[in-house]
């Protein structure tokens, strides 16, 4: 069943547009808390919903915006495929919302947030084909296409990846899925942060099929995906503990992509730091989860932004502010003066006015 809400939706901006009203594009509410503090009138948009086409011999599924994750997901297992950047659900809402049935696929895209494998396979953006846009100025615009060789020139649809909606409103986007590997196994051995990091800068420079990896509280847990031959000889040759597989899928899923393990429970502001794998650990002292090979690393901290942001800096690396904190201050790394007029002129070029998701990526966009 699909719902197309595009004429609603388009005369909701208008006259946003006309009254000169700032609108907060929303899906399910299970987001609220990323970025800055949400600005103006609620634009629900979960309603405008719907697998538009799905080619499983092209590897390429198309929805409208509203539609659920768990939908789609449940779509693509039945023929063996997945959405391979392992999108976080963050099923449950922000506190006072009303349960909902989760994260939706425009507010996936939007955030561009990606989960345990995207070391591996890639970032929600490498897997955005195409979209239709409703601007600022009340235009719907389509964007690149259905196949990869469509996706050539400036890459619109995915500049608007990770841009939370302060550009456009996603009404419908295709994504490229890829096929299930036919065997996972996931090991676990104990070790510290400085030797967990070591093990993955080794296992980087080696053909391991290795598909996420993830330290926290002394132990060391890492995912192999591909052919039985292949995930067998690359278990046998790391070592550690194989764990059942219902035990490791809901660890995978569930407390490390959806943040529901007890290290991300707390009153902390939660910190998301992006590194160089092979940095050093830049607060050996505090509680941290790590990810991606290294490259991505969590931290519990109430330690002055300004001095976390200089001291991530200072090993190639920065922090963005993801959970907590004040959500009135800038939580993005500050950008050059250079690249921020740059932003504000591609904002201007989608919303004029700036009624989309004021201030959302940064107080002046």
């Amino acid at each position: 069943m699909s719902n197309d809400q595009t004429a609603e939706l388009q005369a909701r901006v208008r006259a946003a547009g006309e009254a000169g009203i700032s609108l907060c594009v929303q899906g399910n509410a299970t987001k609220t808390w990323l970025g800055r503090a949400p600005e103006g009138e609620p634009v629900v948009v979960s309603e405008h919903s719907g697998v538009l086409s799905y080619e499983p011999q092209e590897l390429v599924i198309r929805a409208r915006c509203g539609t659920p994750l768990q939908e789609i997901e449940a779509i693509l297992a039945e023929r063996g495929q997945m959405l391979a950047f392992e999108p976080p659900h963050f099923a449950i809402p922000s506190p006072g919302a009303v349960a909902t049935p989760g994260a939706t696929l425009g507010g996936t895209i939007a955030a561009g947030l990606s989960g345990p494998r995207r070391a591996a396979a890639g970032s929600a953006r490498d897997f955005v084909l195409g979209t239709r846009v409703l601007t600022g100025r009340g235009e719907v615009l389509r964007f690149g296409g259905e196949v990869m060789k469509n996706v050539a020139g400036y890459d619109v649809s995915r500049l608007m990846t990770g841009a939370l909606g302060t550009l456009g409103i996603l009404l419908d986007i295709s994504l490229k899925v890829l096929p299930i590997p036919p065997l996972t196994r996931t090991l676990r051995r104990e070790c510290s942060l400085s030797q967990a990091l070591a093990l993955m800068s080794d296992w980087a420079a080696r053909p391991l099929p290795i598909s996420a990896t993830c330290h926290v509280g002394e132990q060391l847990w890492v995912r192999l995906a591909g052919n039985e031959a292949g995930v067998v000889a690359a278990a046998k040759s790391l070592g550690g503990n194989a764990l059942d597989d219902e035990v490791a899928a809901r660890f995978w899923s569930d407390q490390v992509r959806d943040q529901r393990h007890v290290f991300f429970a707390g009153h902390e502001p939660l910190w998301r730091l992006s590194l160089p794998a092979a940095a050093p650990p830049v607060f050996p002292l505090d509680a941290q989860l790590i990810e991606w090979g290294g490259a991505q690393r969590w931290v519990r901290s109430a330690i002055h932004p300004e001095v976390m942001r200089a001291q991530v800096a200072a090993v190639g690396g920065h922090a963005t502010l993801f959970r907590g904190g004040d959500r009135r201050s800038e939580v993005f790394q500050p950008l050059p003066s250079a690249l921020m007029e740059l932003h504000r002129e591609v904002k201007h070029a989608f919303d004029p006015q700036g009624i989309l998701n004021r201030g959302r990526l940064y107080a002046t966009l």
